[in-house]
């Protein structure tokens, strides 16, 4: 899947956005994500709202974390995913913790190049 479309809606303490993730068949697939905890230049996390969609057949949540430490004049950037799955899906949890895995990987790269 790739990224298509994001759409964020600043309201209050929270942040919530939308995403829309492209199929291989060109489909897209909306994912709305809500900003459940925050401390300012240090801290971002973020949970995927699961129910009513496509992706409640699968998981039970999902999140995302960065962690930001600044060190010697840069930063440290920690990326931590989660996500729970549901039923049957729970057998394929070593496949989804691996592409888990890939994804925060690319999106640190993404951030090195957007940096340097």
């Amino acid at each position: 899947m790739r990224v298509e479309d994001v759409r964020q809606v600043q309201g209050g303490q929270r942040s919530r956005w939308t995403t829309v993730l492209g199929t291989e068949r060109g489909k897209g697939v909306r994912v709305d994500y809500r900003c459940t905890g925050a401390t300012h230049g240090e801290r971002y996390v973020w949970e995927q709202d699961i129910e009513g969609t496509p992706f409640e057949k699968i998981l039970r949540s999902a999140a995302l974390e960065i962690n930001l430490q600044g060190r010697d004049g840069s930063t440290v950037v920690a990326l931590v995913g989660s996500e729970r799955l549901r039923g049957l899906s729970r057998l394929g949890s070593p496949m989804m913790r691996r592409a888990i895995g890939k994804r925060l990987n690319e999106a640190l790269d993404g951030i090195e190049r957007a940096l340097t």
